[in-house]
């Protein structure tokens, strides 16, 4: 990529790329699919849906006026995002929440780039997301999971064509939309053997009183209804090509 002089690294940045082929945007979505069944894949690529899902966590403790202390990301896909303040109420409640439901909800929102075809702006805006997350890592895993994911988008961003951007851009937001489906019932198949009694959703019955299989509900409810609006969101790239 050459870029010339601010202006042209802004108009690059902010400029709308050409539509990409319709069956781009089907076999990503088959990949994004595949990613998250077969379970090899989704053991490594699961790192990804850890990273959106802490960050979510530290973002809405931002949001609600509490303190950050640190995010941890374990080598098992496992994460814990620490803050300070009240212990209860709404910023402790949206804190909890905003972890399940972050991976889906930043889907939605690179689907809404990627109809606007700023494939550009969305892997730029991952980067500068990715380098706030490394300031608050607190573990020697978490930075090179980040580093590692960070430099994957930059190298793609730079120097890739816009034919290998539209891919990869495209596979990571249905990746996302896909991938924050299958961890809430994993939390709950956790659940019920007794294995995450420290879970968000425990979390937030105790905090609110109604029963955890209610919240575990409410995540499931958002990640579905995102998947499907981000879906039609993309498939609006492929049908009227196929019509």
């Amino acid at each position: 990529m050459s870029i010339d002089s601010v202006s042209d690294l802004w108009d690059q940045l902010l400029g709308a790329q050409p539509d990409p082929p319709g069956l781009l945007v089907l076999l990503t979505a088959l990949a994004g699919v595949l990613a998250v069944a077969f379970r090899p894949v989704w053991r490594v690529a699961r790192n990804a849906v850890t990273i959106a899902h802490e960050g979510g966590h530290a973002l809405m403790a931002l949001l609600t006026g509490r303190r950050l202390r640190g995010i941890r990301l374990e080598f098992d896909t496992s994460g814990l995002t620490l803050s300070s303040g009240k212990p209860t109420g709404p910023g402790m409640m949206l804190t909890l929440l905003g972890g399940y439901i972050a991976p889906s909800l930043i889907g939605v929102l690179g689907a809404w780039l990627l109809g606007g075809n700023r494939i550009t702006l969305l892997l730029w805006l991952a980067i500068v997301l990715l380098l706030l997350m490394l300031i608050n890592i607190r573990n020697a895993f978490g930075v090179v999971s980040v580093l590692i994911t960070g430099a994957i988008v930059f190298i793609v961003s730079w120097f890739a064509s816009p034919e290998v951007q539209a891919v990869f851009a495209y596979a990571g937001v249905w990746f996302l939309l896909f991938g924050g489906v299958r961890p809430v019932f994993e939390l709950q198949s956790l659940r019920r053997r007794g294995r995450m009694r420290e879970s968000d959703a425990d979390q937030l019955a105790h905090l609110t009183h109604v029963p955890a299989l209610f919240w575990v509900g409410v995540f499931l409810i958002v990640n579905v209804a995102a998947l499907v609006i981000g879906g039609f969101m993309l498939a609006g790239q492929w049908l009227p090509q196929s019509a």
